[in-house]
């Protein structure tokens, strides 16, 4: 198995991480990926880009070094209703949307508060995916919001950067990923990259998913392909 595709990739925008968007393009050409996302968070993060940022994005090329560049956002989730941060105008206009949980920007809650939280963030329209949701902070009932999950035709990203960015965060992303597995829930395995080197690292995911035996075909970044025709299928859904 092989991912080809890194969906969560944050540029010198997001103002905690530290390449340009063309230095994130020309590390995935070297490592032989074909798609990236640019997901730069939410203007509810201290520190993150102006909403102006999302709205000029169009001017980014469709591709850099051979490598296809998705525009997106990974929108903060800032209540227990599962709002996010971003204007609906400027989801409409983005290829990817992923909504995630940050302490700096809601404080945690309760089990069934966080479970609440994701269930209204996956039903919003434009939100594609769930991000780096084995944060032990922000525990939740896995059962519950991934068959969300899929009665949505979302994804649940597993998150490389997670394992050492988020203490517990290993235990609880195996758990999701068998849960996965059972309810034959789709995954994004991403980078979350913050610098140019680490685009395309998911080596501990990789390790994760061949000790449960993980199907391929519930991984929906081993090709730009597969990844487009899924967002082609959930852009049809919506109507546009």
């Amino acid at each position: 198995m092989e991912i080809l595709v890194d969906m969560h990739c944050h540029s010198v925008a997001s103002g905690h991480a530290y390449s340009t968007i063309q230095e994130m393009a020309r590390e995935a050409s070297k490592k032989g990926m074909e798609m990236i996302a640019i997901t730069d968070h939410g203007v509810g993060m201290e520190g993150a880009p102006h909403i102006w940022h999302f709205g000029n994005i169009k001017t980014v090329p469709e591709e850099i070094d051979g490598v296809k560049i998705l525009k997106g956002v990974e929108a903060n989730i800032m209540d227990m209703n599962g709002s996010i941060d971003m204007p609906e105008e400027y989801l409409e206009k983005l290829d990817w949307v992923i909504a995630s949980f940050h302490d700096v920007c809601v404080s945690p809650g309760t089990v069934e508060q966080h479970t609440h939280a994701w269930i209204k963030a996956i039903e919003n329209p434009y939100v594609d995916a769930i991000g780096h949701s084995g944060n032990p902070v922000f525990c939740y009932d896995f059962d519950k919001v991934l068959k969300a999950v899929k009665a949505h035709n979302k994804l649940v990203e597993i998150n490389n950067h997670s394992f050492t960015a988020r203490v517990g965060s290993e235990v609880n992303c195996k758990i999701i990923a068998r849960k996965c597995k059972e309810l034959g829930v789709k995954i994004v395995v991403n980078s979350d990259a913050h610098i140019s080197f680490d685009v395309g690292k998911f080596d501990k995911v990789y390790k994760l998913l061949k000790e449960i035996d993980f199907p391929e075909e519930l991984i929906i970044n081993t090709s730009a392909q597969k990844l487009l025709n899924h967002l082609e299928l959930r852009k049809r859904s919506r109507g546009l």
